[in-house]
């Protein structure tokens, strides 16, 4: 029978159950047995409350075993995830003894673990002042500084992970806080609702900062069969389904996504909707709709547009980020992202003007229009972005039809590539290509000038009728973004060079570093990235 369908037992026989309820839970807390704990904790805050109720007999020392058995749960519940019913035990618990310092620091890690910066501060600043904290205040205070950093972070974007890289990616990933940068929402031209920015940008600069909803990773061979890929899927959206269940506002926001129908029709949301801090005021999705949500909006993170950092770069991973989902394709994208742990970072990969709207490469960039339309295709939509347009009537010159079927893997090396490049340079300049299109081009040939540029035998004959390296690297970077292959062409070209590009050609290759990787550290850990080391090219 359960607790609160008992009748009121004897103070005694109460309090020899009370005990040993407690100290079962105890026990169990110990132990980490997370649900094991949450359900006896409950029993025995059931018939505390019963006894509270219907007694003045020993009544503050039962309210304070209930205090400390609402922590406790609370603890337990945050062990498990289930933050939203530990704060309201945590709050609970506090309207008996509002300086209990025991439940302020269980209810500050808990609003941490939220992201909600500003109110954990409050609650480690209130345990502060405890005069028994002495024992604990060293641990408080690392709390403390945490709060702080990272609510600076989340205002800032100030982000630095150069110990971490410097460090060769050991130990754990650095913490990461939920940042916003100068972004928005609002209708595409693209599909539905995107994310726009709201100034201008440089390369490189900090766009958001956001933690997975959930997130399954695992090791799949090349030749898996789909089963393997099944159960990963499975477990994803498992986890995910958990998220929702135990927290409102991620369903909340999980309802914000689309399903891809009636794309139209979907509400634009206030970007306050994604801030930690903000009550929810948004509407729930039907868990029903949940497989049509992630199929449209989950993220791989060996992806295109994507750098893994750490030791996740050796496993596959698949996640759900909210506001990230936002961004829409376009073969001619101006976003890159960097994951680290379960936190993604989104930076711009090139130069992005205010209210131009910011893009992803579902597939890669840097492959002919007809290679980028069948992938499109399988990814269930048609692009029809402007560089795909330009191309389409592009590929109906008979020079561009010759160039595609002597060109890519099957022309051979050398000489050969560099007649292809040749020609489709002179065509472009017959053509009076301008601009971006000689970039989308330039892009759509990357192989070939690859090749070219990496052959010593292609370049002694061909090196002086075409145009540089620089001027093509950097074309095609306006085009369609830093790419981590461009740079590694023009990082191996300044190590040919040794010193003679001097401070200048370093420069170009850090800004297309900046642009693979974020400006989110310094230039030794960058020149380490990039593998030019610290000492030899330190300008």
């Amino acid at each position: 029978m359960a607790m609160e369908d008992q009748e009121l037992k004897d103070p005694e026989m109460a309090e020899a159950e009370m005990q040993l309820l407690r100290s079962r839970a105890t026990e169990l807390l110990l132990r980490e047995e997370w649900n094991d704990a949450v359900y006896t904790y409950s029993q025995f805050i059931t018939l505390c409350r019963t006894q509270t109720a219907a007694t003045d007999h020993h009544l503050p020392k039962l309210q304070k075993s209930l205090c400390l058995a609402l922590c406790n749960r609370a603890e337990a519940r945050s062990k498990l995830r289930n933050f939203e019913e530990a704060l309201k035990d945590c709050d609970e618990a506090l309207k008996i003894e509002c300086t209990h310092f025991k439940t302020l620091l269980c209810k500050g890690k808990i609003l941490l673990n939220l992201n909600r910066y500003s109110s954990a501060l409050e609650c480690f600043k209130t345990a502060l002042v405890d005069p028994q904290v002495s024992g604990s205040s060293e641990n408080l205070n690392g709390y403390l500084e945490k709060c702080k950093k990272f609510e600076h972070l989340s205002k800032t974007g100030a982000f630095d992970i150069s110990d971490w890289i410097l460090n060769g990616f050991s130990g754990k990933p650095p913490e990461l806080a939920e940042f916003i940068g100068p972004v928005q929402i609002r209708r595409s031209g693209i599909s539905g609702r995107g994310l726009f920015a709201t100034k201008n940008v440089d390369s490189g600069t900090l766009l958001l900062v956001t933690k997975a909803i959930a997130i399954e990773r695992g090791i799949l061979p090349e030749n898996c069969d789909e089963n393997a890929q099944l159960v990963m899927w499975k477990n994803f959206v498992d986890k995910v389904t958990d998220s929702a269940t135990k927290s409102t506002k991620t369903k909340n926001l999980i309802g914000l996504l689309s399903t891809g129908e009636a794309e139209d029709d979907l509400d634009v949301p206030e970007m306050s909707v994604f801030k930690p801090e903000t009550e929810d005021q948004i509407r729930s999705t039907e868990m029903s709709k949940i497989l049509s949500v992630l199929d449209i909006n989950a993220l791989v993170e060996d992806a295109a547009s994507a750098k893994v950092l750490g030791k996740n770069s050796d496993y596959y991973g698949v996640g759900l980020w909210v506001l990230a989902s936002f961004i829409n394709h376009s073969c001619s994208p101006n976003a890159r992202r960097l994951h680290i742990g379960d936190h993604i970072m989104v930076h711009a990969s090139r130069d992005i003007k205010t209210g131009e709207e910011i893009t992803f490469a579902y597939f890669d960039p840097l492959s002919p229009w007809k290679d980028r339309k069948r992938m499109s295709e399988t990814w269930g939509f048609n692009c029809k972005c402007k560089r795909c347009r330009f191309e389409e009537q592009m590929s109906k010159k008979e020079e561009i039809k010759e160039i595609e079927m002597g060109g890519g893997t099957e022309r051979g090396r050398g000489i050969e590539t560099g007649a292809a490049i040749y020609k489709l340079e002179e065509g472009m300049r017959r053509w009076m290509v301008r601009g971006k299109e000689k970039g989308y081009l330039r892009a759509s040939f990357w192989e070939s000038y690859f090749e070219m540029f990496s052959s010593e035998k292609a370049m002694k004959k061909w090196g002086r009728r075409i145009q540089g390296m620089e001027m093509v690297v950097e074309s095609v970077v306006d085009a369609v973004g830093s790419d981590e292959r461009v740079m590694k062409t023009m990082v191996e070209r300044f190590k040919r060079n040794g010193n003679g590009g001097g401070a200048l050609e370093m420069e170009r290759v850090l800004k297309l570093g900046r642009g693979v990787y974020g400006k989110v550290m310094k230039k030794q850990a960058l020149r380490s990235l990039l593998e030019l080391g610290s000492h030899e090219y330190a300008y």
